[in-house]
C-alpha cells in the first residue's frame, strides 16, 4: 500500500511514518502544499494522511487536487483543532474517509490506514 503523509511537524510525521512502514507500507512524507501537489503529480497513492492545518498552503487544496488526480485515494485528516469537528469535512472533501485528532495513537492511525487503503478485488455479489 502506498501512503503519502502531509505533515509539517517533523516529529509527528516521522512517528506516523515509522509505524506505517513497520506495518509494511511504502510511505512518503512532505510538509507543504507545493511538495504534496508535486508528489501527487508524479506518483500514485492509496491513502493520504494529512494534517488539516499545514504551515504552507492549504490541506483542502491538496485534497481537491488529489480527488482530481487520484480519485480512488482515500484521505485521512488529522487535526488538533475543532474546525470541521461537526463532520462537515465529509461533505467538503469527496474522498475524505476519516477525521482524527493528532493525538490518536500511531497504532490506531495505522489500523485506519490499513482499513481504508484496502481495495476489494471483488465488487458485487459473490459468484455462485
Amino acid at each position: 500500500m502506498k501512503v503519502l503523509i502531509v505533515e509539517c511537524d517533523n516529529n509527528l510525521g516521522g512517528l506516523w511514518q515509522g509505524h506505517l512502514e513497520r506495518a509494511g507500507m511504502a510511505v512518503s512524507r512532505v510538509a507543504d502544499q507545493g511538495r504534496a501537489i508535486a508528489f501527487l503529480s508524479s506518483y500514485d497513492v492509496d491513502v493520504i494522511v494529512m494534517n488539516l492545518v499545514i504551515a504552507e498552503g492549504s490541506a483542502l487544496a491538496i485534497a481537491d487536487y488529489a480527488s482530481y488526480r487520484h480519485p480512488e485515494a482515500r484521505i485521512i485528516f488529522v487535526t488538533n483543532t475543532s474546525f470541521f469537528s461537526d463532520g462537515s469535512i465529509f461533505s467538503v472533501v469527496s474522498n475524505a474517509c476519516a477525521f482524527l485528532p493528532t493525538r490518536t495513537p500511531p497504532d490506531d492511525l495505522t489500523a485506519m490506514v490499513e482499513h481504508h487503503g484496502h481495495k476489494d478485488e471483488h465488487i458485487g455479489p459473490s459468484p455462485a
